[in-house]
């Protein structure tokens, strides 16, 4: 067993929760005790399961596989910026929020071919449904990791490329949406989707980068930019970022894309741990 302590004040259940709250697909796996998911070392995907240990000002996770990730999975947990406690002595809807939700923030997904698979298969769809084809995905195509008496899977980019229209739309994904992730296979199969060379390009670029991939628009690109390389970013066109937006600043009234990045322009770059806390809300109701 390895103890993997975390920087505090975080509320490690509460900030895992997003990863598990809408169903199980295989790939990030979190059931209230315990993590199973895959970080990638050099290109190699290893299997990690961990449980929640400490306390909210020292959080801690205990490995319960032996593996020498430590670095990389306290790096999943994005550190607040400074600029989230000067916000909340400013904003009195964002000091409500961090008075009321200590300790939440922003866990990662740092794969990037995974990430945008996330961002595929909730594209205009509920979470649960997006949530149930990840898992058909991962069972299909990805790699299967036996690990600390449970498993966990990771995906992979030359299976994506392989499949087909008619396979990908077998396990219900439309037309689309299949694709989408055979051409995000065959970007990550052709070398674009190395993490390096993404986090070296600046918002702009990347977002061109990306959107250069069929069925990947700003959306997808901007969830990258925020939950994958963990950059400021309100991703405005979300739903229920629209809502969170809509309930911290215009008493529940539904904002449009242009108004969500007019009420948040301010919150610079505690912009992706503002947002966290904002959905957080909006799902404690």
């Amino acid at each position: 067993m390895t103890r993997v302590a975390l920087r505090g004040p975080i509320d490690v259940p509460q900030s895992l929760a997003p990863l598990g709250r809408s169903g199980d697909d295989g790939i990030d796996r979190w059931d209230g005790p315990t993590l199973a998911r895959t970080l990638r070392d050099g290109g190699d995907p290893i299997p990690v399961v961990a449980t929640v240990a400490g306390t909210l000002d020292e959080p801690a996770l205990e490995l319960t596989s032996p593996a020498p990730v430590s670095a990389k999975l306290r790096a999943t947990f994005l550190t607040p910026p400074q600029s989230v406690a000067v916000l909340a002595a400013e904003d009195v809807a964002v000091a409500r929020l961090v008075g009321l939700y200590p300790g939440i923030i922003p866990v990662l997904y740092p794969d990037p071919l995974t990430g945008l698979i996330r961002s595929i298969s909730a594209q205009q769809v509920n979470l649960r449904w997006a949530a149930t084809v990840r898992r058909r995905i991962a069972e299909r195509y990805g790699a299967r990791h036996e690990v600390g008496g449970t498993f966990v899977y990771s995906l992979h980019a030359e299976p994506l490329a392989a499949a087909t229209v008619d396979d990908l739309f077998a396990l219900q994904l439309t037309r689309a949406k299949a694709r989408s992730v055979i051409a995000v296979g065959e970007a990550g199969a052709a070398g674009m989707l190395r993490h390096g060379d993404l986090d070296a390009m600046s918002d702009e670029e990347l977002i061109a980068h990306l959107t250069h991939i069929p069925g990947i628009g700003r959306w997808s690109a901007e969830w990258f930019l925020a939950r994958t390389l963990g950059r400021p970013r309100v991703v405005a066109g979300d739903l229920g970022v629209r809502k969170a937006v809509g309930r911290m600043y215009l008493a529940g009234a539904m904002p449009s894309e242009e108004e969500v990045r007019r009420l948040t322009d301010h919150w610079g770059e505690a912009a992706t741990h503002v947002q966290s806390l904002a959905l957080h809300d909006l799902v404690m109701g």
